[in-house]
């Protein structure tokens, strides 16, 4: 008997599970596949040597790290063509209640993982940390109103409207980020639109530093363009319900992410792919990746059949936000706890890492280290049949 951990009585984090589970494996190790690399990228042995393909873009630009966040988003997406079946028989009052429940859980989970663990090391002696100042916004947050907007634009505007509805959107941001910004670089880390839009929504204090300056990659302006890669994920999860896993499909999804990939270089010529502003063409971009990704996972997964292979992504796509949650609160404590003068964290990488090898290769292994050990919590969750359910 399954033991599901419910924090929320909506169901879409388990999805693909029996028959439909077994038709469309390729979903769920995608999900499993980019919470995996989600892992490996926030967790090196040290920020100092990373290669270059595990780091984000310094700012215009993309890396297949700069791929990882904007899937989820799809994946997010995907669930949502499933889940969303049982609202059309619901009462309106019962699907906006899910709907907000669900978004206010994920997003006040996401403000604890900013939190925890509520103290912090000043000169020395540990003390509580000012909540005031506490960020915003963040990766599970954005989630949340992601899935929040898209939930009303696919439910109430259907597939039609949601197509016009993410033309408009992603056309709109550009036209906003291009009269709005510095007239000298409105794509610009000081002169953006989103910056200056945040700004007057949430105080420096509560913004994120790590670009120099108080601004949130996460931010609030830059989450609507973010609403269309969950779009597009839910767009994906019905299409390939209603054609089925085929070369067809194979060669439709893998045609409509070769157009969308060649309209994202062209559009990047005058709106620039960049994560950090999420720009229209960096949503064009990663959404045509996650295309042709996805149709390869089709064919080599449900129609030549290799499968084996899967569980591995299987056991991490069972429990995404869980284990996603569980490594960043568990990087936290090794950073927090002290051995000497020197974190857990930074300790357990010199001994066991620096000691026999160097650089950006001792930083991956403990990454991908640290990524096998979430990977076995999931791996025991899923033999104990436990899934953590938002």
């Amino acid at each position: 008997m399954n033991k599901t951990i419910t924090i929320s009585d909506t169901s879409d984090n388990g999805l693909l599970r029996n028959s439909a589970y077994e038709r469309y494996l390729s979903l769920d190790v995608l999900r499993g596949l980019t919470i995996a690399l989600m892992v490996v990228v926030n967790n090196p042995g040290t920020w100092g040597a990373i290669y270059a393909p595990f780091k984000h873009a310094a700012w215009h630009g993309f890396t297949i790290t700069d791929l990882v966040f904007p899937s989820f988003l799809f994946v997010v997406g995907n669930a949502m063509s499933f889940s969303m079946r049982k609202f059309e028989r619901q009462p309106q009052s019962t699907f906006l209640k899910k709907v907000f429940k669900r978004t206010v859980l994920i997003f006040l989970i996401g403000l604890f993982l900013h939190l925890f663990p509520f103290v912090t090391r000043t000169e020395g002696e540990i003390v509580l940390k000012d909540f005031t100042a506490v960020r915003i916004m963040g990766v599970l947050q954005r989630i949340a109103l992601c899935y929040f907007v898209a939930s009303l634009v696919v439910h109430y505007l259907k597939l039609k409207g949601a197509a016009i509805f993410s033309i408009v959107a992603l056309l709109g941001y550009w036209g906003i980020m291009y009269f709005f910004g510095d007239p000298a670089d409105p794509y610009s880390l000081e002169g953006n639109a989103a910056l200056k839009f945040d700004s007057l929504f949430i105080p420096d204090e509560n913004l994120y530093k790590g670009f120099g300056i108080p601004f949130d990659p996460e931010g609030l302006l830059s989450t609507l363009p973010a609403t269309i890669n969950v779009i597009a994920g839910y767009f994906a999860g019905m299409f390939i319900q209603k054609n089925g896993n085929n070369l067809n499909t194979v060669f439709k999804l893998t045609l409509a992410g070769g157009l969308l990939v060649i309209i994202a270089l062209v559009w990047d010529m005058s709106f620039p792919i960049n994560k950090p502003l999420w720009t229209s063409s960096y949503v064009l971009h990663s959404v045509g990746l996650s295309l042709l990704i996805l149709a390869g996972l089709i064919l080599v997964i449900e129609i030549a059949g290799f499968v084996k292979w899967t569980y591995f992504f299987e056991a991490f796509g069972k429990n995404p936000l869980f284990i996603f949650a569980l490594a960043t609160l568990v990087i936290k404590l090794l950073n927090f706890i002290k051995i000497g003068e020197i974190s857990l964290q930074k300790w357990l990488y010199e001994r066991l890492f620096l000691t026999w090898s160097e650089g950006e290769t001792a930083s991956l292994l403990f990454a991908l280290s640290y990524m096998l050990m979430m990977w076995a919590i999931g791996f025991w969750m899923d033999r104990k049949r436990i899934y953590v359910k938002v």
